[in-house]
C-alpha cells in the first residue's frame, strides 16, 4: 500500500511538473480545454447539412459582393460592401479607402463575418465550446489582419515614404529593445517616472492598520469640515491599489476628499510562495472585515460607505452580505465598481473556466504556490489583443511610434501574485460553479445569501469590459431584490472607464438611473435602450449619491485612534513589495 501510494504521488507530481512546463508556452491555457472545444463544434458542423449549406451560400454571396467590390473601388465614390463593428478601428484611415486597400480590408471583413458566422449556432454545441471556439478563431484572424503587415496596410506604407524608411528603422529598434527588455525581464522604459510615494500614490495619508495581509491607510482631510460617514474603498488585489491613487489629477481618492469625505483605503499584500494556504474567506476576514473592524474603530457611531472596485466590489458584496446575515448594521451604502456577484456569464475571462483548465491551473500554480502576475498580465492582454497587442504592435513597430508612458500603464505594469488557494477557490466556487450567486457559498460552515443585503446599491459598469461585462454587473438588480439600486453605465473599459476624472477635454459619457426595491425588474437591453445619456464623467454623480446617502458635515476624525495609531506614512510598505 506505502510502494502504491508512492508511485501515486510521483506521478502525480510528474503531472504537475509536465504541466507546470507547458503552462509556460500557453500562458496558463489549457490545450486540452481548447481541443475539446474545437473537436465538440467540428463533429456537430459536420453532422449539419443545414449549417454547412448555409456556410456555402454565405461565401458565394460574400464572393458575388467582393467581385463588386473590386468593380467599385476602382471608382471614385465607392460604398463599403461590410462595416467594421463599432470597435474595430483598424481600418478607420482615409487610405484605407484607395485601391487596392479597400478590396484587401473588404475581404478580411468578409471573412470574418463569414467565420463568425461558421462558429456560432451550430446545434449541438454547448454555449461554452461555441465561445471558445469563436474567441480562438477571432484571435487567428486578428493576427492575420491587412494591419498588421507593412505591404497591406497603407498608413505604414505612406508614413514610410515620407519618413524616407526611418519609421521602419525607428520601430525595428523598438523591436530590438522589446525583445532585450523581455529576456532580461526589466520594466518598461518609462514606469521609473512613475513610483509610488512619490509620482503616483501620493495623496497624503497615515497607515492605520496592518497584519499579513492588508495595510489600511486613512487619508488626511482636504476640507475644514468633513461628512460623517466615512469612505472605505476595498480595491482588487490582481493589481496595486494605487490605480485609484494615480497623479493628482486623476485620484478619485483625492477627489472624494475635496468634496469632503474621510476616506480609508485597502492596500492588500503581495503574496509570496508561502501564502500558497491563504484562501478567499482569509481575504474576506483578514482584508474586507479587518478593515471594517478598524474604521468602526476610528470613527465610531458612524456607518461606513462601502466601495468595491472589480474583484473588491465581489469580496465587498460577499461581505455585506455575511454582514446582513449577522445582523451587522455598520454599512450605510454599498458601491460596486465593474464588481460582478454573478459569474453566469462572466465575460471573456470565464472563456477559459472549466474543470480541464483548473486542473491545468492548479498543477501549474501548486508547485510555485501562486499565479504570477505574467500570466495573469499575458491572460488580460489575450482578451484585449487587438487593443493592447495588434494596435500596439502595428504603432509601434510598422509606424515606429512610441507612445509616451502614463500613470495608468505604469501602474499597469506593477504586477502582483494571487495566491494558489484563493486563486483555485475564486475560479472553482464563483466562475465555474457561481455558489456566491446561487446561495451556496459558505463562510464559517454556512451559506450566505445576497438578497439578504438591505443597504442602498451604486453598481457601475463599463461598456468596453472584456474582464467584468456590464451586463454581470447589471444582475446585481436581481441578486439583491430589496434594496434601491441606482446602476450607472460609462464609456471606456475596465480601467479607463472607471479612472475617469471630470474636467475639461473629458470625451466620456455615462447613463445613469435608479429603481427603488419595488419597482418591477428591467431587462439590461431595455435600461439601456430607455436610459438618457449623459456627457462627462461619472464622478460627479456618484459623489451625489454618497452624498445623498452621507449624513451632516462636522469636525474632522482623528487620523487613527489609541488602539490603531498611525504607523507610518501613506503609501506605506505593501505597495512597494514586487
Amino acid at each position: 500500500m506505502s510502494d502504491s501510494k508512492t508511485s501515486t504521488n510521483i506521478a502525480r507530481n510528474l503531472d504537475r511538473a509536465a504541466h507546470s512546463h507547458m503552462a509556460r508556452f500557453t500562458s496558463g491555457m489549457s490545450p486540452v480545454s481548447m481541443v475539446g472545444a474545437f473537436t465538440d463544434w467540428w463533429i456537430h458542423l459536420a453532422m449539419s447539412p443545414g449549417k454547412r449549406l448555409e456556410l456555402a451560400t454565405k461565401a458565394a454571396d460574400h464572393w458575388m459582393q467582393l467581385n463588386q467590390q473590386a468593380l467599385n473601388c476602382m471608382q471614385i465614390q465607392s460604398e463599403p460592401c461590410v462595416e467594421p463593428l463599432p470597435q474595430d478601428r483598424r481600418f478607420r484611415a482615409e487610405s484605407w479607402q484607395q485601391w487596392p486597400y479597400a478590396l484587401i480590408y473588404q475581404s478580411f471583413l468578409l471573412n470574418q463575418e463569414w467565420w463568425q458566422c461558421a462558429t456560432t449556432n451550430v446545434a449541438g454545441v454547448t454555449e461554452h465550446h461555441e465561445n471558445q471556439v469563436t474567441f480562438a478563431v477571432r484571435q487567428i484572424l486578428d493576427v492575420l489582419s491587412p494591419s498588421n503587415f507593412l505591404l497591406t496596410n497603407p498608413e505604414v506604407l505612406h508614413t514610410a515614404i515620407k519618413s524616407g524608411g526611418a519609421s521602419l528603422m525607428q520601430g525595428t529598434r523598438h523591436r530590438v529593445e522589446d525583445a532585450v527588455r523581455l529576456l532580461t525581464q526589466q520594466p518598461l522604459p518609462g514606469t521609473e517616472k512613475f513610483r509610488p510615494g512619490h509620482e503616483v500614490a501620493i495623496t497624503p495619508g497615515k497607515v492605520v492598520f496592518r497584519n499579513d495581509l492588508i495595510e489600511l491607510i486613512q487619508y488626511t482631510p482636504q476640507t475644514a469640515t468633513v461628512f460623517a460617514e466615512p469612505v472605505l474603498v476595498v480595491p482588487s488585489w490582481i493589481l496595486k491599489y494605487y490605480i485609484l491613487d494615480l497623479s493628482p489629477h486623476n485620484s478619485m481618492v483625492k477627489y472624494l476628499l475635496e468634496k469632503g469625505h474621510t476616506v480609508f483605503m485597502v492596500s492588500w499584500r503581495n503574496p509570496n510562495a508561502s501564502d500558497r494556504d491563504l484562501g478567499l474567506n482569509d481575504y474576506l476576514k483578514k482584508g474586507v472585515m479587518a478593515a471594517i473592524d478598524t474604521v468602526a474603530q476610528i470613527v465610531p457611531q458612524q456607518k461606513i460607505q462601502a466601495v468595491g472596485y472589480c474583484l473588491g466590489g465581489t469580496l465587498m458584496g460577499m461581505a455585506a452580505a455575511l454582514m446582513a446575515r449577522s445582523k451587522d448594521d455598520r454599512l450605510k451604502s454599498l458601491t460596486l465598481l465593474a464588481g460582478a456577484l454573478d459569474f453566469t456569464k462572466p465575460g471573456e475571462l470565464g472563456l477559459f473556466i472549466d474543470e480541464s483548465q483548473l486542473a491545468f491551473l492548479d498543477s501549474m500554480m501548486s508547485k510555485q504556490g501562486y499565479l504570477d502576475g505574467k500570466q495573469m498580465s499575458n491572460t488580460f492582454t489575450l482578451l484585449g489583443s487587438r487593443d493592447l497587442l495588434w494596435s500596439r504592435r502595428e504603432r509601434e513597430y510598422l509606424l515606429g511610434e512610441r507612445q509616451p508612458v502614463s500613470d495608468l500603464t505604469a501602474w499597469s505594469s506593477d504586477l502582483t501574485r494571487m495566491p494558489y488557494r484563493q486563486h483555485s477557490e475564486y475560479l472553482r466556487d464563483l466562475y465555474l460553479k457561481n455558489d456566491l450567486a446561487e446561495g451556496r457559498y459558505e463562510v464559517d460552515g454556512k451559506p450566505i445569501a445576497l438578497s439578504d443585503i438591505r443597504v442602498p446599491i451604486f453598481a457601475l459598469g463599463t461598456q468596453r469590459d472584456t474582464v467584468t461585462p456590464w451586463l454581470a454587473v447589471y444582475k446585481v438588480h436581481q441578486l439583491t431584490p430589496n434594496v434601491d439600486i441606482t446602476f450607472c453605465l460609462t464609456t471606456g473599459g475596465h480601467n479607463v472607464g472607471v479612472v475617469n476624472p471630470p474636467g475639461p477635454g473629458v470625451k466620456r459619457g455615462f447613463q445613469l438611473r435608479t429603481l427603488v426595491s419595488a419597482d418591477a425588474f428591467v431587462d439590461p437591453e431595455t435600461w439601456a435602450a430607455t436610459t438618457p445619456s449623459q456627457d462627462g464623467s461619472w464622478w460627479p454623480a456618484w459623489e451625489d449619491w454618497l452624498r445623498l446617502h452621507a449624513g451632516k458635515r462636522g469636525e474632522l476624525p482623528p487620523l487613527g485612534s489609541k488602539v490603531h495609531p498611525p504607523l507610518e506614512d501613506a503609501p506605506g510598505r505593501y505597495v512597494l513589495i514586487h
